[in-house]
């Protein structure tokens, strides 16, 4: 019962050591802070997907003409 309270008492204070040194590390400890929240001096803005426009042009049916049998036509086939 004891283990879990002293483990959470050790992660809290080592948090908190770990914080004050990136603050007092010459202001190094504040970009790295701001970088890890997504604020940093050099991070760029997400790139915006650019719309692609396509064009599409449909074909035409073709015109189907009704062909009368022609008896030459029978014969040849």
């Amino acid at each position: 019962m004891l283990a879990p309270l002293v483990t959470l008492a050790f992660l809290t204070t080592l948090w908190m050591v770990a914080r004050i040194a990136l603050e007092l590390a010459d202001g190094t400890g504040s970009r790295i802070i701001a970088a890890l929240k997504g604020r940093s001096v050099i991070a760029r803005p997400p790139q915006s997907a650019r719309l692609v426009t396509v064009r599409v042009q449909q074909r035409p049916e073709p015109v189907r003409r009704r062909v009368s049998a022609r008896p030459e036509w029978r014969a040849a086939a």
